[in-house]
């Protein structure tokens, strides 16, 4: 934890989608290294939730209530999270939802592009507002959340499948567009872990249990503070060689 200490302090971490999960464990990892954090969520009372853990535990935190589908809310985040703390040096773009299953040839248009806009549009969005401060500010590290489906598919999830591909391909193009202004863009691809967003999927599909435990070697779900920190690391100095990067967190399911 010392060294995250020394990666993070007098820094500013922003996290979407922290009001739980994988965001939750990002956004209060980043308070225990020392960064001033913008937890930003959707839903008010989870996001204050882990704004109150992370000042329980002696961190800083505030929250900012943003849809991420919507531009002119993620243009005003950007600006408000300089304003109240001074700059941005870490964005974890994790906001997302897993969708709805069902078979590729009944997949509505409204259900394929509420999950496009969530999954990849948003982040495209974040990305553009979050690198034009960087550009300015001498640099900055970014990590976004894509999935083990961005590297093998998930059947009956086509459009979030597509997504999470599209999340890295827009990765890779920012890394190297970016390099020489000294901004790192990575992803992170988790696997099965144990998230409210994954205990969603399961009430609607309870007969994916077996299965999805069955393609984890390690016999279990992932626990969210083993992806974020996988997210953390990314967004620190020790990592300051590493971009372009889509790191697999699934405990050896993928193996690509």
């Amino acid at each position: 934890m010392a060294r995250i200490a020394q990666d993070f302090a007098d820094k500013v971490a922003l996290v979407t989608g922290a009001g739980g999960g994988i965001g939750r464990a990002a956004a209060e990892l980043f308070a225990r290294g020392g960064a001033r954090v913008a937890v930003v969520d959707i839903n008010a009372e989870i996001g204050r939730n882990t704004v109150e853990r992370i000042h329980s535990a002696g961190g800083e935190a505030e929250f900012f209530q943003v849809d991420v589908a919507r531009e002119a809310e993620i243009e005003a985040m950007i600006h408000n999270v300089i304003q109240r703390f001074g700059g941005l040096h870490c964005a974890f773009n994790n906001a997302g939802i897993s969708g709805t299953p069902g078979p590729f040839h009944e997949m509505s248009l409204d259900e394929w592009n509420r999950v496009i806009t969530i999954n990849l549009t948003a982040v495209f969005l974040c990305m553009k507002h979050e690198i034009r401060h960087m550009i300015g500010a001498g640099g900055g590290a970014i990590v976004n959340t894509s999935s083990g489906a961005g590297m093998i598919p998930a059947p009956y999830l086509p459009h979030y499948t597509a997504a999470k591909h599209g999340v890295l391909g827009l990765g890779k193009v920012a890394a190297r567009e970016y390099a020489r202004q000294n901004i790192r863009i990575n992803a992170i691809c988790p696997g099965v872990t144990d998230t409210p967003m994954m205990q969603g999927t399961l009430a609607m599909r309870p007969d994916l249990e077996e299965p999805m435990l069955a393609s984890v070697p390690f016999g279990r779900m992932g626990r969210p503070e083993e992806v974020a920190a996988a997210a953390v690391w990314l967004c620190s100095d020790a990592a300051s060689f590493v971009s372009g990067e889509a790191m697999l967190v699934d405990g050896a399911s993928v193996c690509r």
